[in-house]
């Protein structure tokens, strides 16, 4: 009987080995290279979609809608609220009745802070509160309204203004008194305007001081958590700004905080005590602001030209991103809900990516009152009459 031999076999599994290091490669190489062709694609279809300026729409889907004279309309956690003198009404796009809140108010103001809103009558001194649900409270206040503000759960900050002087209320989300402060303009100076965190455990507070005959403008920034119970009347920091008028200060993010001026732009930013990130000089008069979550907008109309502007977009650090030019005349400008540009009057509209290509624009037939963007291509056009679906081709 032969002797069997190892070494053949062990070759031939060497060899086996090598086959298999050989076709595992092969498979690798293969993987990468649909793997990078895949890339390019996507990369490819994502640059022509980025790129790409559709001038017109398919409607999807429509509903018919009635609505009173002077009706706005807002963007609230999906949804479109809808509010008028005589009520408000949460309406999904298909028309159909989430809930209302009938009212009578001559001139209707609106804050809407995550799932909570409020609706206020300016001058006026009742206020109402709401959640994607429903009616939650409501406030009557002893002096007339300027400004509401509300924060993510549901704490509503007043500004009211009797003789001059500001008064400041803070009110729970079922209408219950919290707390009361007074700006005395003699002493502080008169409220230009005031904003609230998404927590609401921090407010800003731009005050006009007119005295000696200079212009000076204070932001202040109160702190109602424990850190500001330390402080004087809970200021936490201040700000003074000579020859600068602060119309509006807004809280963008719960730790970022923006004051627009007349020349400057400056954005602080602070957990607990909100501290200068960023002061701009603006050397022109603004024309329009715009902000959402992640951005800040400004609109300059550009030298020499009547009807041709500028809108330049800036991050919270201050960095202008982006600028484009365009001579629509407008009656709004504002961020979409996927950080696009929507400029639009009444039967026309633009719309700019923050690459600042021009991604959309229409002249409409009827009036169109407010853009909501869906998903890619898919909006929502809020039109005289109608709620449409539609897709962008």
């Amino acid at each position: 009987m032969p002797k069997k031999t190892f070494r053949l076999a062990g070759e031939e599994v060497e060899q086996l080995e090598k086959k298999i290091r050989k076709h595992r490669r092969k498979i690798v190489r293969v993987i990468l290279l649909l793997s990078v062709l895949a890339l390019i694609a996507a990369g490819s279809l994502y640059y022509i979609y980025e790129t790409k300026t559709y001038v017109d729409f398919q409607v999807l889907e429509s509903a018919e809608r009635e609505d009173s004279a002077g009706t706005m309309f807002a963007e609230f956690n999906g949804n479109i609220l809808k509010y008028s003198n005589d009520g408000a009404f949460y309406i999904d796009a298909g028309n159909r009745l989430i809930w209302n809140q009938t009212y009578e108010m001559q001139s209707p103001i609106l804050d809407i802070c995550e799932g909570y809103v409020a609706i206020a009558e300016q001058n006026g001194k009742t206020i109402y509160i709401m959640d994607v649900s429903g009616p939650c409270g409501e406030i009557q206040t002893n002096r007339p309204i300027r400004q509401v503000h509300v924060a993510n759960q549901g704490m509503v900050t007043v500004l009211m203004e009797e003789e001059g002087t500001g008064y400041i209320q803070l009110y729970d989300k079922e209408g219950n008194f919290l707390a009361e402060g007074e700006l005395n303009s003699k002493n502080s100076g008169y409220p230009l305007d005031i904003s609230i965190s998404n927590d609401g455990k921090k407010m800003a507070v731009a005050m006009l001081d007119p005295n000696e005959g200079n212009i000076k403008t204070t932001v202040a920034f109160y702190n109602f958590g424990s850190v500001g119970q330390n402080e004087i009347d809970n200021i936490v920091s201040s700000y003074p700004y000579g020859d600068v008028v602060i119309p509006k200060i807004e809280f963008l993010t719960n730790d970022i905080a923006v004051a627009f001026g007349d020349t400057k732009l400056i954005i602080y930013e602070g957990s607990q005590k909100p501290v200068v990130k960023k002061e701009m000089e603006i050397g022109q008069e603004i024309r329009s602001i715009f902000y959402n979550h992640h951005y800040i907008g400004l609109v300059f109309e550009k030298e020499n030209s009547q009807q041709s502007y500028a809108a330049e977009i800036y991050d919270f650090n201050g960095k202008k991103i982006r600028t484009f030019e365009f001579t629509m005349e407008y009656d709004a400008i504002e961020f979409l809900e996927n950080d696009e540009v929507c400029i639009r009057n009444n039967l026309e509209c633009t719309i700019y990516t923050l690459r600042g290509t021009q991604r959309f624009h229409y002249n409409f037939e009827k009036n169109i009152y407010k853009i909501i963007h869906g998903i890619g291509r898919r909006y929502i056009f809020l039109m005289d009459g109608t709620t449409d679906k539609v897709m962008l081709k």
